[in-house]
């Protein structure tokens, strides 16, 4: 486990050192759970924005885009529920005096279960070697299976206390569980409390007459009281889709892991409006795409599963999570929620507007049900970053630190280099950077040795270093290294905008789709 933890304060420290995530106002020693994206980070989150995007709206004639504001009428958060049940449990301990969510407290216990079985299945494997049967062991050996057994029990219950707000069961399986406080050791617990997660502000320039608003928790509701609108029009028929990108808050009092849980966070949603009857197809067809579109990055299958909800929303009759292995374990990363017609007629009911569709084929008017896919940007960002951070041992017994992001993500891609600083080579290199740069996101660098900016150009995840050097001023040719596999090959420089092209283009990924 400490590995791992060493791992991600690695995965921390390199966003800092490289640009891609800064502390927010941290000359002030910063503000808990709140994040900057800086120079190279602000870059990747809207190449990855841009990539979900192009996969929802672009490639889907039938989904179109919206972006709603920040600030809703307040009546739509107790339309939706919000005011009135989004809560998280909380506990706190009485020796340390820190708060932590009830159910992440019993979530990273059963992980830890998880962690014994994954134990197991490794030594096994090194046991049995090329004739390990993964599937049968996991279902056979006693002690894997007692593991299994124990786990699913305590997510079971925990579900079902949550679901019945019963939070004196949900202390009493933290008792039994002999779950300590893991700063102080400590299991000198509170009772556990329900505490709303909305930030409130005001409305108005006199204290008197000002309305009581909230900072939207998430982006959903813009789409729903929007859904009429663009139905009409863009005379959209169902199926459609309204896809939204954007900022959401929420006042997570235990925030952690980075930028896993955050205060300020983006979402990507789309709801995809559909006729009642027709939600379980479409559930699954959208749990297929949309783990489509996660595996076109390459990032591995064995980094994603699905896990089905215990609980469910009240307002959802399905639900399933695309769980990636972070450095501190599987987590949820996308949501996909069969929501029924629960949102529309919400806010029909609150509002005495009617929200429904009237369907040609059939001749009559109905609320449509809902079909979602909601993803966290910077949980996605974190899944990328964390992912394609390496150390790699070298032949010639050195390492080296390598980010290999998705060539169709990365910040930058390309370095030009002058070998020298000298001889007009500078000159040349900055000729190829000026016809690059209409097409990529290109850096000069010329200080250090050439090995030493090759480094520092991997390290920050940059796919393509092109050295500029004597013979170039000769033929017209260039080094072109790649970041993965460090081969270098020689090439004309016309052939470079191709080469680079071929690799970063998004078409060429959402194809894999």
């Amino acid at each position: 486990m400490a590995n791992q933890e060493d791992i991600f304060k690695k995965v921390i420290s390199h966003a800092k050192e490289y640009g891609y995530v800064f502390q927010s106002s941290e000359i002030y020693d910063g503000l808990s759970a709140v994040y900057d994206y800086a120079q190279n980070g602000v870059e990747l989150k809207k190449n990855i924005r841009e990539y979900w995007w192009q996969a929802m709206v672009q490639l889907n004639d039938n989904i179109v885009g919206l972006d709603s504001a920040i600030f809703m009428h307040p009546t739509t958060w107790k339309a939706s529920g919000h005011v009135d049940a989004f809560n998280d449990p909380l506990i706190d301990n009485k020796d340390s005096k820190k708060r932590y969510r009830a159910d992440v407290l019993v979530e990273d216990y059963v992980a830890k279960i998880e962690a014994k079985i994954e134990k197991e299945v490794k030594k096994a494997a090194k046991r049995f070697g090329d004739s390990f049967d993964k599937k049968q062991f996991l279902e056979t050996n006693a002690r894997v299976v007692d593991y299994q057994k124990k786990a699913d029990g305590i997510l079971k219950r925990l579900g079902q206390s949550l679901e019945n707000e019963d939070l004196v069961d949900v202390k009493a399986l933290i008792e039994e569980l002999e779950i300590a406080c893991p700063l102080s050791g400590s299991r000198n617990w509170t009772d556990v409390k329900q505490f709303n997660l909305m930030f409130g502000t005001k409305l108005g320039a006199s204290a008197d007459s000002a309305m009581d608003l909230y900072l939207r928790p998430e982006t959903a509701q813009g789409i729903f009281v929007n859904f009429l609108n663009v139905q009409k029009t863009g005379r959209m028929k169902i199926p459609f889709g309204i896809a939204q990108t954007g900022k959401a808050f929420r006042n997570e009092i235990v925030a952690r892991q980075f930028i896993f849980r955050m205060r300020e966070f983006e979402q990507m949603e789309m709801q995809y409006f559909i006729k009642p009857g027709t939600q379980q197809e479409w559930y699954e067809k959208w749990k297929e795409k949309r783990m489509n579109w996660h595996l076109s990055l390459g990032m591995g299958e064995e980094s994603y599963r699905f896990h089905d909800h215990e609980k469910l929303a009240h307002y959802a009759d399905a639900a399933s999570d695309i769980e990636f292995k972070f450095p501190f374990g599987f987590k949820e990363l996308e949501g996909i929620h069969s929501r029924t017609d629960f949102d529309l007629s919400q806010h029909e009911k609150h509002s005495g507007k009617k929200l429904q569709y009237f369907d040609p084929e059939e001749n009559k008017s109905y609320v449509p049900y809902v079909l979602e896919t909601s993803i966290g940007l910077d949980r996605m960002f974190l899944a990328v970053f964390s992912n394609s951070l390496k150390e790699e041992e070298l032949e010639n017994n050195t390492t080296r630190t390598v980010l290999k992001l998705p060539a169709v993500l990365a910040p930058t891609k390309a370095a030009i280099l002058p070998l020298l600083k000298r001889d007009g080579l500078p000159e040349v290199a900055k000729r190829l950077v000026d016809d690059l740069k209409w097409d990529f996101n290109v850096t000069y660098d010329e200080k250090d040795a050439v090995g030493r900016r090759y480094r520092r150009q991997d390290a920050n995840g940059t796919p393509f270093c092109i050295t500029v050097d004597h013979q170039t001023l000769e033929d017209e040719t260039v080094t072109i290294r790649h970041r993965d596999t460090m081969e270098q090959q020689r090439v004309q420089f016309d052939e470079v905008k191709g080469i680079i092209a071929k690799e970063v283009d998004m078409r060429e990924w959402l194809q894999r789709i």
